[in-house]
């Protein structure tokens, strides 16, 4: 016998092993799989009905623009004699260009009877402030610097206008917060 006729006998018999019906189950394990299991959407929420409101503030400043001391007195209002002190001044100082929760506190040096406190910004640079400096955005004054914090008075405008003073404190870090 040839290899050939050798291959096509033992290829034919191990076909004939797989001939057999015996997959009752098989079958039966479909028939099966899918009894209990069927699906189930809840249904959709029912939608709220909003009511429809109206915007009628036009008489109020534009939430969407940036309010300007200038916008005060064009409404007849007065600026408090502080308030125009403070933001009028014509040279800034630089660390009003920061908002006050990117500066941080890193240290203090005293001199005297003054004392001096050390502010990093954003960009590492380190600055030496004392009271009467300006700081943050809010035309904030320094008014007092303990070994741990400084006091800023700050100027908040309100929605109708307003100007009112806020006291802000800016806390020393720890060494950890240093280093980073």
């Amino acid at each position: 016998m040839t290899r050939l006729t050798i291959a096509i006998v033992l290829a034919a018999l191990s076909l004939g092993g797989c001939v057999g019906n015996d997959r009752k189950d098989l079958e039966e394990f479909v028939r099966n799989a899918g009894e209990n299991k069927r699906g189930r959407v809840d249904p959709l929420p029912q939608l709220k009905n909003y009511d429809l409101i109206t915007y009628e503030a036009f008489e109020l400043p534009d939430p969407f623009q940036p309010r300007t001391i200038e916008s005060e007195k064009s409404r007849g209002g007065e600026l408090p004699a502080d308030v125009a002190a403070r933001t009028q001044r014509a040279r800034r100082e630089p660390l009003e260009a920061y908002p006050i929760e990117s500066l941080k506190m890193v240290g203090t040096l005293e001199r005297g009877k003054v004392r001096w406190a050390l502010i990093k910004t954003p960009d590492s640079n380190l600055y030496r402030v004392t009271n009467g400096n300006y700081m943050g955005q809010n035309f904030g004054v320094i008014a007092m610097i303990s070994e741990t914090s400084i006091t800023l008075k700050e100027l908040i405008q309100d929605t109708t206008g307003s100007w009112s003073e806020r006291t802000s404190q800016l806390q020393l870090l720890d060494e950890e917060e240093k280093k980073r």
